[in-house]
């Protein structure tokens, strides 16, 4: 039986991360495309957290080439991180939405922060087109929003990976990439000396999406107090979602993209869900939007049977 949740909606307009404005504009589309009436519909408390203040690209200048905006993401990661780990522990859900993919840095140190008080660790399943697992020194743009994960996992500059009370906020033997197709030189080297599980396209077209969850669901779980989805719109193919931030052709389909949530959400173990990179410059009528808030549905327990 469904698990009737609290669901804290928090909004990031971050705008730093990447190279391609309009991301910022995601949390209000998806509040737009009705996020409040689909989550109360499942039978779920909605509170919506407003946004977290963030620096406007317009009125800032990137100090590191190679860390573009760092302190400002940063700044805004620990805010985030408060808010999350303050939810979890008043016993709600977090349901963060971006804003691009560097804020998965604040919404995962704020969960780590929270179960590392109580002497556990969570597990991380990063649904994306890109590994996201660069750092200052392979990164080929500066941008962060191609490092959160790095920095979870504990590489990177200490202003990232020391938000969460927990260092790592989690572990590598934890952690699973699922949807990849575009990856850096740096990232390819990244993920097998650190033996990152990674399941590119290849994989999910080879053994399918079902097989690949179970896998992923089990890296995890496995000695975890439970998991944290962080989904990335581009993951999709472009046709699902073509307002993202980075797209890339060849992600999974609209059907498996919510396979990935419902049998996320049928595990019961799932501590928070995020979702990334929505862009409504790019968008076709907020179709974007309008899908991210039926993969939410799936990710808080909706069945058809």
């Amino acid at each position: 039986m469904k698990e009737n949740k609290r669901v804290a909606f928090i909004g990031v307009p971050m705008d730093l991360g990447g190279g391609r404005r309009g991301v910022d504009m995601g949390p209000n589309a998806v509040r737009i495309a009705g996020v409040k009436l689909a989550v109360e519909r499942l039978g779920h408390e909605f509170d919506d957290w407003g946004n977290i203040e963030v620096h406007a690209p317009e009125r800032r200048q990137p100090v590191d080439p190679q860390a573009r905006f760092l302190d400002e993401i940063a700044e805004a990661c620990a805010r985030l991180a408060g808010d999350v780990e303050q939810c979890l522990s008043d016993g709600q859900f977090p349901l963060v939405v971006g804003g691009d993919h560097s804020i998965a840095i604040g919404t995962v140190a704020g969960i780590a922060s929270h179960y590392h008080q109580k002497q556990e660790k969570v597990g991380l399943i990063w649904f994306d087109a890109h590994g996201d697992v660069n750092t200052p020194e392979t990164t080929q743009s500066g941008n962060i929003h191609g490092m959160p994960l790095a920095a979870l996992l504990g590489h990177g500059p200490g202003a990232l990976t020391r938000i969460s009370r927990r260092f790592p906020a989690v572990d590598v033997e934890n952690a699973v990439l699922i949807g990849v197709r575009s990856l850096d030189p740096g990232e390819k080297a990244f993920i097998r000396e650190m033996g990152l599980r990674c399941f590119t396209m290849k994989e999910v077209d080879q053994f399918g999406i079902h097989r690949v969850m179970k896998e992923a669901l089990e890296i995890a779980g496995r000695g975890t107090a439970g998991f944290h989805l962080s989904f990335d719109l581009d993951g999709t193919d472009p046709e699902v979602a073509p307002g993202v931030g980075t797209p890339v052709p060849g992600g999974i389909s609209y059907r498996e993209a919510h396979t990935v949530l419902e049998l996320a959400a049928e595990t019961g173990r799932l501590v928070g869900l995020e979702m990334t990179e929505i862009n409504p410059i790019l968008d076709e009528r907020n179709r974007t939007a309008r899908v991210t808030v039926e993969f939410i549905e799936s990710g808080l327990g909706r069945r058809t049977l």
